[in-house]
């Protein structure tokens, strides 16, 4: 069964850094592509960063770069999303998912292109 679990949300203070971890099961990540993104209250959901099985880029929406770094684990069949001088417009649901194979590994923000969601972990940043 394909599942994926984020961890790792919390309530943090402007400024402050957070580590989320996707966990994936019933496939390896090596073999996908895999994309974070974010639900703000009375948003849409946007894409903030996937990583390419192909070459192993990266990529980040204009808004994180420069704060936020995705890496992946093999070993552990892990991703993850490490977000630092976090601000409050980062408040949202994050959420990881896998990208669909006929896309070969190139990822993107489209939310089609990715068909395995984990349910979400919650980032407050508040002061």
């Amino acid at each position: 069964q394909v599942q994926l679990v984020e961890s790792g949300g919390g309530l943090v203070q402007p400024g402050g850094s957070l580590r989320l971890s996707c966990a994936a099961s019933g496939f390896t990540l090596d073999a996908y592509a895999i994309g974070w993104f974010r639900q703000a209250p009375g948003k849409e959901v946007e894409g903030v960063s996937c990583i390419s099985r192909n070459n192993g880029n990266t990529y980040y929406t204009d808004s994180v770069k420069g704060r936020f770094t995705i890496s992946g684990d093999n070993a552990k069949n892990a991703v993850y999303l490490e977000m630092n001088t976090l601000k409050p417009e980062d408040t949202a649901v994050y959420y990881c998912a896998k990208l669909r194979r006929n896309f070969y590994g190139f990822c993107g923000f489209r939310r089609d292109q990715y068909d395995a969601w984990g349910q979400g972990t919650q980032v407050t940043v508040s002061s």
